[in-house]
């Protein structure tokens, strides 16, 4: 799993009930001891590795009696569930940041010199191989309960991609998957070879993936990648449609164990749980099912999720290039912008804008002469010429037409699939993934054809110049 939260939620624990634990330990062990037993307690369906880990977590101080979720067996697999009734905002858990694998883990390591300078994700990849090599290692037991692998499109084979051949999801693969794969044969040259008594162990490609899969599916990030970091235990949870909010992860501080003060990684729960219930989260809110499907290996049966990006790019070869530059930039965008299309939501504000622009042509490209960027930002919020609108019809048409001619199967065909079930999972991915794009395409081939039938009736600049001169009626 994974999730990106805000580090400006930071807010201090209480820490008067820290005193009475200790009173009661100081006036018996014994109580003590039978809750130690107690805590440790799994249904003994959940796989023996996943006991070992929860034992460290309890000798360690990172769960306790108090602690009100454990592991257990859930729909997706493995997940955490509710020991007793859960309020919503209840803090459910609190990992101290020595048991947090980040870059400050990484330099404080013995391979922290030689990965100075590196990607934060790429000296994350390279501990957590050694990690995982390391009999003696700190985290040996979290290591032992990482899986292998997951479902996302990365780990696909050649046949399984080919049931996403045309999506956007299969180039967003391949190309995550190259760069992962130069990253590899760079770091493998400048690192890995040249200090072999830091890694006498061989590093493949695969394991290098595996590692890259492992920090994009349950990496937790504070406003970016250069705070990525893997927070054992919390990445437990699992994702739900059910909650609707981020902010429910955050960083406090507070005791870290019996005679210890630490900052806590924290989840607050974000629905009313019932003893038994599974805790979730909330992924992101704004990822589409693409993203879902490449991130962690499944995706929503959520409308909201379909999206289909649309690129759009400012040619160089086109004489007012610098000034259409100039005008993007100064309202946020840039030579390319892209366009998330989603399913039954209305177009991005600045997709007509940017269109106009970029097709701005002719006599219309008077418009770049003499007025400032912000004017001609609000000039192309409406309708510039017949010509320009028609060419922007055209051009989203055909790259709908384009898009739609690379899949193999029709929405009606994948629906058919869908309905009659019995798909593995990565072929649920699949064809849920290619029939939602499919849908926002139509959708946008629909919004451009009811606009090209509108072009006559539409009003464009020189009418509206001419009734601001009050010469038409």
């Amino acid at each position: 799993m994974a999730s990106v939260f805000s580090s400006s939620f930071f807010c201090p624990l209480k820490t008067t009930k820290l005193r009475i634990k200790l009173q009661t330990l100081q006036s018996s062990q014994k109580p003590f001891l039978i809750s130690s037993l107690q805590l440790r307690e799994l249904d003994p369906k959940i796989p023996q590795p996943v006991q070992t880990f929860w034992k460290w977590l309890c000798d360690e101080g990172v769960v306790s009696i108090k602690t009100p979720v454990k592991p257990g067996i859930v729909a997706e697999g493995l997940g955490l569930v509710a020991k007793r009734d859960i309020s919503k905002g209840e803090t459910v858990l609190g990992v101290p940041k020595r048991f947090w694998i980040n870059t400050d883990a990484v330099a404080e390591s013995e391979i922290g010199n030689v990965c100075t300078g590196l990607e934060p994700w790429i000296s994350l990849a390279l501990f957590l191989l050694r990690e995982k090599w390391k009999d003696d290692s700190k985290w040996k037991y979290y290591m032992a309960v990482l899986p292998e692998s997951t479902d996302s499109t990365i780990y696909w084979s050649e046949e399984e991609l080919s049931e996403i051949q045309g999506t956007q999801l299969l180039s967003t693969t391949l190309s995550v998957k190259e760069y992962v794969q130069n990253e590899f044969q760079k770091v493998e040259e400048q690192v890995i070879l040249g200090n072999k008594q830091l890694f006498p162990f061989p590093i493949t490609l695969d394991d290098f993936f595996w590692a890259f899969g492992m920090l994009r599916s349950r990496g937790f990030s504070r406003g970016g990648i250069q705070n990525l970091m893997l927070v054992p235990f919390a990445d437990l949870a699992n994702h739900s449609v059910k909650v609707t909010t981020e902010d429910h992860i955050h960083e406090v501080g507070g005791p870290a164990g019996l005679f210890s003060w630490d900052l806590l990684f924290s989840f607050q729960s974000p629905l009313k749980l019932k003893a038994g219930d599974q805790f979730l989260i909330q992924y992101g809110l704004k990822k589409s099912n693409a993203d879902m499907a490449i991130g962690y290996g499944f995706i929503e049966p959520n409308s909201a999720r379909e999206a289909f990006t649309l690129t759009l790019e400012i040619s160089k070869t086109d004489d007012f290039y610098g000034d259409k530059l100039d005008i993007a930039e100064s309202n946020g965008l840039g030579e390319t912008a892209e366009f998330d299309i989603k399913l039954g939501q209305s177009l991005p504000p600045s997709l007509f804008p940017y269109l106009r622009l970029v097709a701005l042509g002719g006599t219309d490209n008077f418009l770049l002469e003499s007025i400032t960027g912000n004017a001609v930002w609000n000039l192309l919020e409406l309708p510039v010429s017949r010509a320009n609108e028609e060419l922007i019809c055209k051009v989203v048409l055909d790259s709908c037409r384009s898009a739609l001619s690379g899949y193999h199967t029709t929405i009606e065909e994948d629906e058919k699939l869908m309905k009659e079930g019995n798909l593995s999972s990565r072929l649920q991915i699949a064809v849920g993934v290619r029939a939602g794009e499919k849908k926002v395409l139509h959708q946008l081939d629909d919004i451009f054809r009811e606009r090209e039938l509108e072009l006559d009736e539409l009003e464009y600049d020189q009418e509206r110049r001419l009734k601001d001169l009050d010469l038409v009626g």
